[in-house]
C-alpha cells in the first residue's frame, strides 16, 4: 500500500523547549524521526513546520519540509494543510508520525496505514497493558474495540472496568485479572486524505473536551477508527528531559 508520512513539528514545548532540534547522535530529533519513518516503506516523508529553524535543519539533512501557518490548533490540522498543498489525491493515505518519536517502529507505521480501507477513514494503534499501574494511570490512554477491531471509545479511565476483580481490590500491586487485557492507545494516526481535509471543519465534541482526547471528536461525529493491535510494546517518545537523556543513550550506544 502506498502512503505518505507527514511529521508535524513545532518549537513550542512547555516541558522541553526546542525539542524537535534536540541533538541525538549528531542529528536533530526531527531528522531522526524522519529517518526512522523512511524505513516504513512510505512513498514520501515530509516534515510540516511553522518555524524556519526546523525547516533549515531538515533541508541541511536532506529531509523534505513544508512550511505551514502558525495558527493551527493541532498537528492534525497542520498535516491537513500540507497534504492539500502537495496535491495528494482524495484517496491517498496519510500517516501522522509525531515529531518526538525517534524510536518509532517502522513496521507499526506501515501496519497502521494498511488499516485504511473502504469505509474506514482513520486508523490508529494499540497494545496490551501488562500491569495494573498502567491500567489505573490516567496518563495512559485506553481504547476498547468492537469485534471488527474498530474503536468504540478512548478514555483516560480504566476501560473496560473489571467489575468483580476491582470490587475486591484496586491495589496497584495486584496482578491483572486472568483473561483481562485492556489496551493502551498508541498516538499514531493514519487517514484517508478526503477525511483528513474534512477533519478541521468538524465541531469540537464535548467528549474530547472532558477527556482531553482529540480522537474522540471523530467517534462523536460518527466516523470509524480502525485499530491495529501490536504485540510489541513501542519505545516511549520524548516528553521530558529524562526521556531525552534515555534516547540520547540509545543513539550513543548505536553509534559506538
Amino acid at each position: 500500500m502506498s502512503f505518505t508520512v507527514i511529521i508535524p513539528a513545532r518549537l513550542a514545548s512547555t516541558r522541553l523547549p526546542n525539542k524537535p532540534l534536540a541533538d541525538l547522535g549528531g542529528k536533530p530529533m526531527v531528522v531522526r524521526v524522519a529517518e526512522q519513518a523512511a524505513k516504513s516503506g512510505a512513498a514520501q516523508i515530509i516534515v510540516a513546520t511553522d518555524h524556519a529553524d526546523i525547516a533549515a535543519a531538515c533541508r541541511q539533512h536532506g529531509v523534505a519540509v513544508q512550511m505551514t501557518r502558525t495558527d493551527h490548533p493541532s498537528g492534525t490540522d497542520r498535516i491537513a494543510e500540507v497534504a492539500a498543498a502537495i496535491g495528494l489525491s482524495a484517496d491517498a493515505v496519510v500517516v501522522n508520525v509525531q515529531g518526538d518519536e525517534p524510536l518509532i517502529d517502522p513496521a507499526l507505521i506501515a501496519a497502521t496505514a494498511a488499516q485504511i480501507k473502504h469505509g474506514v477513514p482513520m486508523a490508529t494503534a494499540a497494545h496490551a497493558i501488562e500491569n495494573v499501574v498502567d491500567a489505573f494511570n490516567p496518563n495512559v490512554v485506553k481504547v476498547v474495540l468492537d469485534k471488527s477491531g474498530r474503536a468504540l471509545y478512548f478514555s483516560r479511565a480504566t476501560i473496560p472496568w473489571h467489575r468483580d476483580a476491582f470490587a475486591q481490590s484496586q491495589d496497584v500491586q495486584m496482578a491483572l485479572p486472568v483473561g483481562y487485557e485492556p489496551l493502551r492507545h498508541i498516538g499514531l494516526y493514519a487517514y484517508a486524505n478526503s477525511f483528513l481535509q474534512a477533519y478541521p471543519r468538524l465541531a469540537v465534541s464535548p467528549l474530547e473536551q472532558i477527556e482531553a482526547l482529540e480522537q474522540l471528536r471523530v467517534l462523536w461525529h460518527g466516523y470509524q477508527i480502525a485499530v491495529h493491535v501490536t504485540d510489541i510494546v513501542p519505545a516511549a517518545g520524548v516528553d521530558t528531559l529524562e526521556d531525552l537523556l534515555r534516547v540520547r543513550r540509545h543513539f550513543d550506544q548505536e553509534l559506538n
